[in-house]
């Protein structure tokens, strides 16, 4: 099975090897809209190309980190089907729960990748080795974006990213053929 993905060979350059990849949940993970239920819950919509994503991340050795200002029983739902130990829920401080995942994990700015979506996740982007956006971001989140992928959060656009990670780090092409026999 041939890969049929084309990255320019910059981007490839500047993920290679980065082996912790941050996400921002709503905006990324989600399309951003905020969905309550009569009772006063939170919905939450997640895209299966993403899960599949972050799978294949954690597969090739990058460790998935969620780190979001928001908390619900959805989103902790979902992360534990996806298998996902690290997150930091309700956080305001970005960067701080960045600098002790990146400590436990004994790996360095250098070693991460960020995808997100708004303000907040400006300073945690600006210090990792790459980032990422969705389409649908802030302006001055795109600006700072190595890479903004063609699909919107909540539809696609964390595969992207997934795939561009796999792709630098010279796995996708071992994981489609896996996925192929």
């Amino acid at each position: 099975m041939q890969a049929q993905l084309q990255h320019r060979p910059e981007l490839l350059l500047k993920a290679q090897g980065v082996s912790v990849a941050f996400l921002d949940v709503d905006g990324v993970l989600t399309d951003g809209g905020l969905y309550f239920s009569a009772r006063g819950e939170t919905l939450k919509r997640f895209h299966t190309l993403d899960g599949h994503g972050i799978k294949l991340l954690q597969r090739a050795g990058i460790v998935p980190v969620i780190i979001t200002g928001r908390d619900s029983k959805p989103l902790r739902l979902r992360l534990q089907a996806l298998g996902i130990t690290h997150a930091h829920y309700s956080v305001e401080d970005k960067c701080a729960a960045a600098q002790a995942t990146l400590a436990e994990l004994g790996r360095t700015w250098a070693d991460a990748a960020a995808m997100g979506d708004d303000w907040p996740d400006l300073a945690l982007m600006q210090r990792c080795a790459f980032c990422a956006a969705p389409p649908n971001a802030h302006q001055e989140v795109l600006a700072c974006a190595d890479f903004v992928s063609l699909r919107t959060g909540g539809h696609g656009a964390v595969r992207e990213f997934c795939d561009l990670l796999l792709t630098a780090g010279g796995r996708y092409a071992d994981l489609l053929q896996e996925a192929g026999r």
